[in-house]
């Protein structure tokens, strides 16, 4: 596994979300109350930018279609979307974010 920085404490408050390109990958990063989460950032039922869903009670809101997912492992609650998305390792050290990818 290897350790990849996406972001610092800083850069990503409290209740904010941003999309990171990570070793050929786009990842969604979220802040929820100062617990990070990262899954990846693309809907699978039509594609959607999971980064720029609404959060809350640990799961994103596809914008285009309305999924549910959890952020800490993927799962997908609600439909339209019938698969998971991948979850990754957040480990935050210092100031520093970083994401753990296979």
């Amino acid at each position: 596994m290897a350790l990849h920085k996406i972001t610092t404490i800083n850069d990503l408050p409290p209740g904010s979300a941003r999309a990171v390109e990570v070793a050929g990958r786009r990842i969604a990063v979220f802040n929820a109350n100062g617990i990070f989460h990262a899954i990846d950032d693309e809907c699978p039922h039509e594609g959607g930018p999971l980064s720029e869903g609404l959060v809350g009670d640990g799961c994103v809101t596809c914008p285009w279609h309305g999924a549910e997912f959890d952020l800490r492992t993927g799962k997908v609650l609600t439909p339209p979307a019938v698969e998971d998305v991948r979850s990754y390792n957040v480990v935050v050290s210092g100031d520093d974010v970083c994401v753990e990818i296979e």
